[in-house]
């Protein structure tokens, strides 16, 4: 305990420069550590073969939405085309 204090009395000690780039080392840090944790929970889930279903259950409604956004971007790009089907 007494060594966390000693290193934290020293780095009250330095200029701003050097705290600032204290700060952005340790947030980097934990910040990497955080993103590999999170990629490590990702591989795990996804191997499992119920999450497996159920993404693919999930992404239908989504393909739906882009079929939706595409008709959309046709329909503005191609108005003769809707034309044709309104008749």
């Amino acid at each position: 305990m007494k060594k966390i204090i000693h290193h934290i009395r020293h780095v009250r000690r330095q200029p701003e420069h050097v705290k600032r780039h204290i700060l952005h080392v340790v947030t980097g840090v934990f910040g990497f550590i955080l993103v590999m944790l999170w990629i490590y929970s990702l591989g795990t889930n996804f191997t499992n073969n119920e999450t497996q279903d159920r993404v693919e259950n999930d992404v239908k409604p989504l393909s739906a939405l882009k079929a939706n956004f595409v008709g959309g971007y046709q329909s503005i790009v191609n108005p003769a085309s809707e034309a044709q089907y309104a008749e």
